[in-house]
């Protein structure tokens, strides 16, 4: 059995971030190279690989680290910068998601941030099929803590758009939580799912987070009812047939970007675009199952690439979303501002960089 993560006793003096005083990083014929602060090995590139490998018992250590910053309030973002950026902020968001599935650990979120506006300012609801947002929206308590999460300005216009007070909003793919909590902004119910305890645990400390804010600042939320729980889109036996108003999601776009480190069912893992789409395929036919007759189905995807081709997933998707008798009502395209998929992806000068996605809302007639 895994040993359970514990925290530091002194925040100042975490072995790992000592460590990295002690680590020098230097090129050879233009090749990085990291001195191990171990060892004294020279590594090529990162040091990640070798840490892990020929250090385990102190990379376990590093990873404790990882979790007490990140308890204390810190975006992975900001732990990257402890390091002086010795590796990327992707590699220790990846091992406090294998910390949670590994150990089955919660962590011990503590929020710094105050919320200073608990709406958007000079919010308009979108009249066009073209949808920009440049500026993500961080309002109550939204955040881009959860990589691959969408901006809050998509699910606040579809949720106002095709739905009404009272009713109930799902979103079987919760990621961090930023459906529920728009739902709970404009007083709908709502139900989360996500097959990763990374995003469940994220979305629920954010939640209680939004009600503790909520009471300090004597800011009166609607009363709902947000549920939040582990499961798989593909299975969403736990509610009745014809019981959602509106679905409102954000799935996967192949293993274009993996949200858990190997939990097993995870669509974000499938690397076979046929079998991607063919589990789809399967959720596709639980959200027909559980919509209401006349209720909207809203979904954003995005197009992918592989070894330099394009493949057309939004079309796909749109595709076995009618196959599986969903109506087209909308097309609407997206633009993508510093998505960090696609923004550094090279591969010969005549490639466009995708920043494009499709919202399409499908109506069960």
């Amino acid at each position: 059995m895994n040993e359970p993560i514990s925290k530091s006793k002194n925040k100042k003096k975490l072995h790992s971030i000592n460590c990295v005083k002690n680590i020098q990083i230097f090129k050879i014929n233009n090749e990085r190279y990291i001195k191990c602060c171990y060892c004294n090995k020279k590594i090529k590139r990162s040091i990640v690989p070798h840490l892990k490998k020929e250090h385990p018992e102190k990379w376990k250590i590093w990873q404790h680290d990882f979790v007490e910053l990140y308890n204390s309030g810190l975006s992975p973002q900001k732990i990257m910068k402890k390091y002086n950026t010795l590796f990327s902020w992707t590699v220790i968001e990846n091992e406090i998601k294998k910390i949670v599935e590994e150990n089955k650990l919660k962590l011990e979120i503590q929020r710094k941030k105050t919320v200073k506006e608990w709406q958007p300012k000079n919010f308009k609801k979108e009249e066009t099929t073209i949808w920009s947002f440049p500026k993500r929206g961080n309002w109550a308590v939204h955040t881009n803590e959860y990589r691959g999460n969408w901006s809050p300005y998509v699910p606040r216009n579809v949720i106002l758009q095709y739905s009404k007070k009272g009713d109930l909003v799902l979103d079987p793919f919760v990621g961090g939580g930023t459906t529920l909590i728009e739902c709970w902004l404009l007083e709908r119910n709502g139900i989360g799912v996500d097959i990763s305890p990374h995003a469940i645990n994220l979305t629920k400390k954010l939640l209680n987070f939004m009600r503790r804010e909520a009471k300090r600042s004597n800011y009166k939320l609607p009363e709902v009812d947000i549920k939040c729980k582990m499961g798989d889109a593909r299975n969403l036996s736990f509610i009745n047939n014809e019981e959602v108003d509106l679905i409102c999601t954000h799935p996967p776009y192949g293993n274009s970007l993996k949200y858990t480190s190997h939990i097993k069912g995870d669509l974000s893992h499938i690397k076979n675009v046929e079998n991607f789409c063919e589990e789809m395929n399967k959720a596709s036919k639980e959200f027909f199952r559980v919509l209401k007759p006349d209720g909207y189905c809203a979904i954003l995807i995005g197009d992918i690439r592989n070894n330099g081709k394009i493949i057309p997933l939004g079309f796909r998707i749109l595709e076995m979303f009618i196959s599986n008798g969903f109506e087209l009502r909308e097309i609407i395209i997206k633009q993508q501002h510093n998505d960090r998929s696609t923004m550094f992806y090279r591969n010969n000068k005549l490639d466009y960089r995708i920043a494009h996605e499709y919202l399409f809302i499908f109506k069960k007639e």
